[in-house]
Parts: C-alpha cells; sequence; structure tokens
C-alpha cells in the first residue's frame, strides 16, 4: 500500500499521471485507475485524511476486474482435494480422470489445480528438536565416490557413515564397502571410541541392518544391533517411516561431507579415502563456525565430552545374529563357508552367531556348535561328532584302520583284506569293512579260517567268507584246491596267480 498512499499524496499535490509515473512509484494505466477510484471516493482533497491500509486494500481490491476464465477441473475440486488427502499422485490423478470423467485436458491443468488446493491448505506449524549435551547422537548413510576394490577387482561404490552429535554437531565419518549388520556395528564401535564415550540415545533410520520391522509405536530391532546396544547402554530411537525430518542433524551433515569434502578430491583407495576424511573432520569440518549454532563444534564438544557415558571396560563381543536352515550334509552356509552342526538338527532352523574369529550355532538359547571363522569362501569346517554314526564309522574306519586291523586278525585275513583294498578298479573299502565286522559276530578265530578257505579257493570276497562262516565251513578241515585241474573244462574260473602275483600275499 505504500506506493499508492505515494501516488495519491503526489495526486493531491497537482501532480498528472505523466508525472507521477516518472518516479517509478507505479505505471500510468494503475494510476489512472487510482485517480478515478481517488476521486470517486474524495480522497482527492487535500482537506481530508488519506484512508487507512486497510480502507485503500479493500477498494483497490474490489476495483479489480474477476477473472472470467474457470478451470474445467473446477467441478471435480473437491474429489481431487479427497484423493490428495489420500495421497494419490498427480499423474494417478489424471488418468483417472480420463478413464472415468472422460478429461481431455492436460497434467498442466490438473498440476494447477492441486497447486491451489494445497496452498489454501493451513500451514503446518513445526518446532526445531533441541538436544542436551551428551543426550543423543544421529546416524545416516550417503552414498560416496567410487574406488576401486582389490577384493572383488572392480570399481565399486563406497559409502559415508556419519555419526553426529545433535548438540556440538561433532561428528565421526568412515567410509566403507557396503551396509552389512557387521560393518554397521564396526563403524559403531569405532564412532564410540573416536568421541570417547557413548550417548544416551542413537537416533536412526530403519535400514535393515538395525531395524527388521518399521512401525512407528512397536519397531522390531535387529537382534545383533540390540545386543550392541545392551552392551554399550544407549538405546536404540528409530524414526518413524518416511519421516526423515526426526534426523535432520545428520541428513544435512551428510549432505555437508557430499558438498564440502568430496569435490575436487582424488583417492588412491580406501585407506586414502578414510584418512583424508579425518583430517577433513579434525581440522575442518570440526573448525568452521557451525551455521546452526554458530559455534564451532569442538569448543561446543569440549562441554558435550563430560556428559557422555563412560566407554565399557571390556569392549562388548559384537556378534552379527542370523537365521540358517541345516542342510542334510549336517552342515550350515554362512558366507560361502560350511559349519557343520549335530546331525539331530538337520532341516531346522538355528541361530548363527558371528564375530570376528568365531561362529557359533544356537538352538533354543543353547549353543550347539563352535568354530572358528573362516574368510575362504568354500572352506568346510567339520567335527566329526555332528555326523549320523554310520558316516562316522565309515570316515573312522578308512583303508589303513583296515589293514591294522585285519593284521591283528590273522596273516589269512589280512591277505584276503590287502587284496581287496588293492583292486585297480573298483572301491573296495565297504567290503573291507564288512569282512571285518564278521569277527564281531563270529569271532576272529573262525574268521581267520574263513578267509584261510577263500583264499585256498580263489574266492576273496566278502560273500564267499560270510557264506563260509553262515554255513560253519570253516570248522571243516580245507581241502587244498588246484586249479589248473579245472583249467580245461571250466570256462570262467580265476587262475590262483592272479591272486597271489606277490609272494607276501600268499597265505602260509
Amino acid at each position: 500500500m505504500y506506493q499508492y498512499r505515494q501516488a495519491l499524496l503526489s495526486m493531491r499535490r497537482g501532480d498528472t499521471d505523466r508525472q507521477i509515473a516518472q518516479t517509478k512509484v507505479l505505471g500510468r494505466p494503475k494510476l489512472s485507475q487510482l485517480r478515478q477510484l481517488a476521486a470517486s471516493k474524495g480522497w482527492l482533497d487535500p482537506q481530508t485524511p488519506l484512508p487507512e491500509d486497510g480502507i485503500l486494500a479493500e477498494a483497490l481490491g474490489k476495483s479489480k476486474r474477476a477473472s472470467s476464465t474457470q478451470s474445467s477441473l473446477e467441478p471435480h475440486r473437491e474429489k481431487i482435494a479427497e484423493w490428495m488427502r489420500a495421497g494419490v499422485v498427480g499423474p494417478v490423478i489424471l488418468s483417472h480422470l480420463q478413464r472415468s470423467y472422460g478429461y481431455t485436458g492436460s497434467y498442466s491443468s490438473v498440476y494447477r489445480m492441486m497447486v491451489s488446493i494445497a496452498g489454501a491448505r493451513p500451514a503446518k506449524a513445526t518446532i526445531p528438536l533441541v538436544f542436551g549435551p551428551g543426550e543423543a547422537v544421529q546416524v545416516d548413510f550417503g552414498a560416496g565416490p567410487l574406488l576401486y576394490d582389490p577384493a572383488t577387482e572392480k570399481v565399486r561404490r563406497t559409502w559415508a557413515f556419519v555419526m553426529t552429535l545433535c548438540f556440538s554437531r561433532h561428528q565421526y565419518l568412515e567410509f566403507v564397502w557396503d551396509q552389512k549388520v557387521s560393518t554397521w556395528l564396526g563403524c559403531h564401535r569405532r564412532a564410540f571410541e573416536w568421541f570417547g564415550g557413548v550417548p544416551k540415545r542413537v537416533i536412526i533410520d530403519n535400514a535393515k541392518c538395525a531395524i527388521i520391522k518399521a512401525c512407528v509405536t512397536d519397531p522390531v530391532v535387529q537382534r545383533s544391533y540390540a545386543e550392541c546396544a545392551e552392551g554399550y547402554g544407549f538405546r536404540i530411537d528409530p524414526c518413524p517411516p518416511a519421516d526423515p525430518q526426526k534426523k535432520g542433524i545428520v541428513e544435512a551433515g551428510v549432505k555437508y561431507v557430499k558438498n564440502n569434502f568430496l569435490p575436487l578430491r582424488t583417492f588412491r583407495d580406501m585407506a586414502d579415502l578414510n584418512r583424508q576424511a579425518r583430517e577433513w573432520v579434525q581440522h575442518y569440518a570440526s573448525e568452521r563456525i557451525h551455521g546452526t549454532t554458530r559455534k564451532k563444534p569442538n569448543d561446543l564438544f569440549e562441554i558435550e565430552r563430560s556428559a557422555l557415558l563412560p566407554l565399557p571396560d571390556i569392549a562388548p563381543d559384537l556378534g552379527v545374529w542370523q537365521p540358517v536352515k541345516v542342510h542334510r550334509d549336517c552342515h550350515v552356509s554362512y558366507e560361502r563357508a560350511l559349519y557343520s552342526v549335530p546331525f539331530r538338527l538337520v532341516g531346522q532352523t538355528v541361530w548363527l552367531r558371528s564375530t570376528d574369529s568365531l561362529v557359533a550355532i544356537y538352538q533354543d538359547h543353547q549353543q550347539v556348535a563352535v568354530h572358528r571363522r573362516t574368510r575362504r569362501p568354500g572352506d568346510r569346517l567339520t567335527v566329526r561328532d555332528h555326523l549320523p554314526p554310520e558316516a562316522v564309522q565309515y570316515l573312522s574306519k578308512d583303508r589303513r584302520w583296515c589293514e591294522d586291523q585285519a593284521g591283528k586278525v590273522g596273516p589269512a585275513c589280512k591277505a584276503l583284506v590287502t587284496w581287496l583294498l588293492a583292486d585297480k578298479v573298483l572301491e573296495r573299502l565297504r567290503a573291507a569293512q564288512g569282512v571285518l565286522r564278521l569277527g564281531e559276530q563270529y569271532g576272529n578265530a573262525r574268521l581267520e579260517l574263513a578267509c584261510e578257505r577263500a583264499l585256498t579257493h580263489s574266492s576273496p570276497y566278502y560273500r564267499t567268507v560270510k557264506t563260509i562262516l553262515a554255513g560253519n565251513h570253516d570248522q571243516h578241515p580245507t581241502t587244498p584246491f588246484t586249479p589248473a585241474v579245472y583249467a580245461s573244462t571250466a570256462r570262467f574260473v580265476r587262475p590262483a596267480h592272479h591272486l597271489f602275483e606277490d609272494a607276501s600275499l600268499t597265505p602260509q
């Protein structure tokens, strides 16, 4: 209203519209309209006081010519407002209007209608969150630069882990390759050690490495992260879903890293990237005048340091919990390595907890297996006691064991078992084990006699020895057998010299 009042004063002094327009207060068309309005209201008389701003604004508003153009979407205003309250986006509204109401206008018209409806809404009030010293930190990940990873021999995306103290704005910055649970926990440990203490509350979003189920009132925390919070003594405070404003401090911190640290820098590798990040935080980010607090983060951190909870005397053993299923081979798979568990758990789901050095398996809160952790994909760590008894028996009674046990039975048994194991075509380990098991049923003395009879008849097989023992043929005197007698008539007789080419195998 200031321009209109100045123009009225000039008119009352007798200035023409051209003279007033030269002062750049108003243009000539506006001045012409104002002069007509002032003449009708009697405002050009120098003896009358100038109208108040409110009266002047009301008079000028009534003098405006109303627009005769009406949006073709005006009949649908209430429906569009209802859809907007339900969260329906503009393209969906346009598509529905075209399908159901035959609307032929453009998306721009829909957008203008949505803007006019949104502009009519009352503004939502908000207040900044204020934190005391040591009360809380906020944590988030942000995209980092691309680097060559020697482990995968590929160029990969890095991620910036940022933890910012809400009171002092002092921050911890570390770049990592992934957002796994183990990485998340390790970054927390190093951040607390960087600050020299633990905040009372950690405000996070709903990342899968921390929160299993996002919810406003009852979120479900990842088991490994819950164990970390219990070990360090802080409380986890996840933001409501789709409400990142609740951790706006660290959101601004991540943006600050992207805009002030990363541009115009080059990095050789991950170690060089993190070295430069630490130097930048120490000598620049913590020494600047913060835009909100108007103080240096380092100066405020000197106040906040004493308010942090002390670090535990012994650092918590941060383990990563993960449900795994026991395979039919009595092993579970973790990071492409295999670890054995008791065979009775085959087909069941158990909990696996991994640390930097150990992998432990739990069932119903009881530890059922523990292994050293291997970093090589494809490794198989097996405890024989975890395998079924029949499998353990087969694996433990190997070729050397069979030869040793056969030697204790007698020379004939040793000769027969040695011949079985010396076969160059078939693997006869099970046959040798079967021959030795016959001694448990019939005794070693009878087994030795049965093996001697089988060798005499050039049939050193498990089935032959078993038949001899079952029919008590070992109790009868052994009749010398000469294969040459049948050489001219029998077509398939096995020559004796084929069995005893080595003199050491010939029974005495």
